[in-house]
């Protein structure tokens, strides 16, 4: 049951993506002038006065002109607005009357109308989308403050234990070699990871980039994510997983969201000071999904949370919580991705000891009409 639904879900999302922004305009105009003649025509039958048609098309045009992009919709409805109020609405019925009282000005009330709330919508775009490229500038920023503190290190330990072998590997035994392989090993996993989260930044910070959101089932995610955890990690951590009964769908990129999901849960393994479980959650809260990845580690430090998610942590130990090597960067790349889905994302200590990280999806994908014409 789940699966055809989730298919379904799918399957709809992708037809309307297919349809070009235009068309879309055009289809919700239609639908929206129709639906304002269909209460007129319902209004009528009830009063012939026929006073509320033009504030009923009136709010047609003005929703049409908010929800479409350009001047062009609004203005084509303001037009078939007056022409239908005249001509269906206005006595005597089905025939055009341009002597009607005041009928030039209504007509240049709604083109107004339009012609405002147009504009207006057109700079709030604008506006929305300086914002998004300054985001993604500061994201930039932290991504290479992060990047030239963290790469030397790994790097550096690569080549000093490389050099030692090549050099003394003569006087080295074999249980010395061994180890310092297994260092080398460590820190090229580490970049390893680096790599994949560089990537996923990659992929929602370019100019022309535009998350591909489909609607998934949030537990099948849940659980892409663990099995590739533990297919990675071969830890002594015991995780325990809560879904909802009932298949919850969220728009999403999945790829990114199971990137955020590992980030969240290697942080807690590898950073957090005796954590022997992890908790993974994810439950409906509003017109959100809640996504919740618990330790019972030695928590975060207090003085540590305001600055969790903008990169800046480095190389240090404080209270028992590590803060090596990725902390800053994953995290980083985590609040990176989640925003760029329109969420949060939250970290707090637990009050039975150790961290939890929270981060939340809208469940409704919002209206995408940012495409320049």
């Amino acid at each position: 049951m789940r699966e055809p639904l989730g298919r379904l879900a799918r399957w709809g999302e992708k037809l309307w993506r297919g349809i070009p922004i235009w068309l879309r305009s055009a289809m919700f105009t239609v639908l929206l002038l129709a639906v304002a003649a269909a209460i007129c025509f319902v209004l009528r039958s009830i009063d012939e006065n026929g006073s509320f048609t033009l504030l009923i098309f009136v709010l047609a045009v003005s929703l049409i002109s908010r929800f479409t992009d350009g001047y062009f919709w609004g203005i084509f409805s303001a037009l078939f607005g007056v022409i239908c109020v005249n001509y269906v609405f206005t006595y005597p019925f089905w025939a055009f009357n341009f002597k009607l009282t005041g009928y030039p000005l209504t007509f240049l009330s709604m083109l107004a109308v339009s012609l405002i709330i147009s504009a207006m919508n057109t700079k709030i775009k604008k506006q929305e989308r300086l914002r998004t490229e300054a985001e993604r500038e500061a994201m930039r920023a932290n991504l290479l403050r992060a990047m030239s503190h963290d790469i030397r290190t790994p790097l550096t330990s690569i080549v000093g234990n490389t050099s030692a072998i090549l050099e003394n590997g003569d006087t080295l035994s074999a249980e010395q070699q061994r180890k310092l392989l297994l260092d080398v090993n460590e820190d090229a996993q580490w970049l390893i990871r680096m790599v994949e989260n560089l990537l996923s930044i990659t992929r929602i910070s370019g100019e022309q980039t535009a998350i591909s959101k489909e609607y998934e089932a949030a537990e099948e995610i849940v659980a892409a994510s663990v099995h590739k955890f533990e297919k990675r990690f071969k830890s002594n951590v015991r995780i325990t997983v809560e879904v909802p009964e009932e298949v919850m769908l969220v728009p999403m990129d999945a790829t990114l969201i199971q990137q955020v999901i590992l980030n969240l849960m290697e942080n807690a393994v590898l950073h957090g000071e005796g954590v022997t479980r992890l908790w993974l959650s994810v439950e409906r809260c509003g017109d959100e999904a809640r996504f919740s990845v618990s330790d019972d580690g030695c928590g975060i430090p207090r003085e540590k949370l305001a600055t969790l998610f903008d990169g800046s942590l480095h190389g240090e130990k404080s209270g028992g919580f590590d803060m090596k090597k990725n902390m800053g960067i994953g995290l980083s790349v985590c609040q990176t991705i989640v925003k760029a889905h329109g969420g949060r994302i939250t970290a707090e200590n637990r009050p039975e000891g150790g961290a939890q990280f929270r981060f939340y999806l809208p469940i409704k994908e919002e209206k995408e009409n940012e495409d320049q014409r």
